[in-house]
């Protein structure tokens, strides 16, 4: 399964690519919840795309980000200061005599404060980074969808709760961020054919055996013992990724806009790196197609699918 992907965040190339206009409202509500306190999962890249807001809408957009970074700036700052007076009292404390426990103290300190100054250099930062447009599940990314005809970019985190189904969910089918095609009529019958998305991708990355990797025995290695590859498309091109999405509604609850991205069988490529699974990318002239779908003739929908683009897919291990 497409277990994370390096993803084009910036809603302006759907609009620059497809004509999308942005579902403003759904953005703003997004930000503000996570300025306030929101656990949600945004990539930087997708925040860097409101650096330079044009509207009273997309200000509030900008300015609801940096109140977010700064309190995580001044959470870090905190974290900062707490870790290197701890490493400080470890250090007296070894001078006086030395101990397994404020060794083990001390290590542990010196790990917080690294991991600390990372982050802080991360959100200081302003130059991006490929990094900052990857997605792991239950982070957000832009989906294009249709809505009354008109193309339109929406934020969705990349885990699919369907409407109707508990948010236990989530954890009873961790699974859920992509969508197998050949269960797409049963787990995910009440969106194929009714919610169709795309989402555009650089480059997939999936965890494969380590064992199948290097094509030696199960038997050397531990049975758990996985390696992350990176698949790129050998041609550069961005994918035009299938999804599903829907749109979760509860009383008491912000409704919850998610997606899965539709897997099928691999290409002889992806399957000789040791994967049993990829991301199903289709061709530019079939977008419009698979985003106004129609339950009554879903084999024209899996023949979108069938008819995908089929780049090359070179690989290498993730740094």
């Amino acid at each position: 399964m497409c277990y994370s992907a390096q993803i084009e965040a910036d809603y302006k190339k759907f609009v620059k690519m497809f004509g999308a206009i942005l579902s403003i409202r759904e953005f703003s509500e997004l930000y503000w919840a996570r300025a306030n306190g929101s656990k949600v999962k945004i990539p930087k890249a997708m925040d860097a795309a409101f650096a330079d807001p044009q509207g009273d809408e997309q200000r509030e957009i900008k300015a609801a980000i940096d109140r977010f970074n700064a309190a995580q700036t001044t959470a870090f700052e905190q974290e900062l200061f707490k870790q290197r007076s701890r490493l400080a009292d470890d250090e007296r404390t070894l001078h006086m005599k030395a101990t397994k426990a404020a060794a083990e103290s001390k290590r542990i300190a010196t790990d917080k404060i690294d991991a600390t100054i990372r982050r802080l250099d991360d959100l200081r930062r302003t130059e991006l980074k490929d990094r900052d447009a990857r997605i792991f599940p239950g982070h957000y990314a832009p989906v294009m969808v249709v809505e009354n005809g008109q193309r339109v970019v929406k934020p969705m985190r990349y885990q699919c709760r369907i409407a109707g189904k508990p948010a236990t969910y989530d954890v009873k089918y961790p699974g859920t961020y992509n969508a197998r095609r050949d269960n797409l009529e049963g787990f995910w019958k009440s969106c194929f054919g009714y919610t169709h998305g795309v989402t555009l991708v650089d480059v997939f990355y999936e965890n494969v055996s380590k064992a199948k990797f290097e094509g030696t025995l199960l038997e050397t290695h531990e049975r758990d013992e996985n390696v992350v590859l990176e698949f790129r498309p050998s041609n550069g091109q961005l994918m035009l990724v299938a999804c599903l999405w829907s749109r979760w509604s509860a009383p008491g609850e912000p409704d919850l806009l998610s997606f899965a991205a539709i897997t099928d069988e691999p290409p002889p490529e992806v399957a000789a790196a040791g994967h049993d699974r990829c991301i199903v990318p289709i061709k530019m002239e079939h977008v419009d197609a698979w985003l106004n779908p129609d339950a009554a003739h879903l084999d024209a929908q899996y023949a979108i699918l069938d008819e995908r683009d089929r780049p090359y897919y070179g690989h290498r291990l993730a740094a």
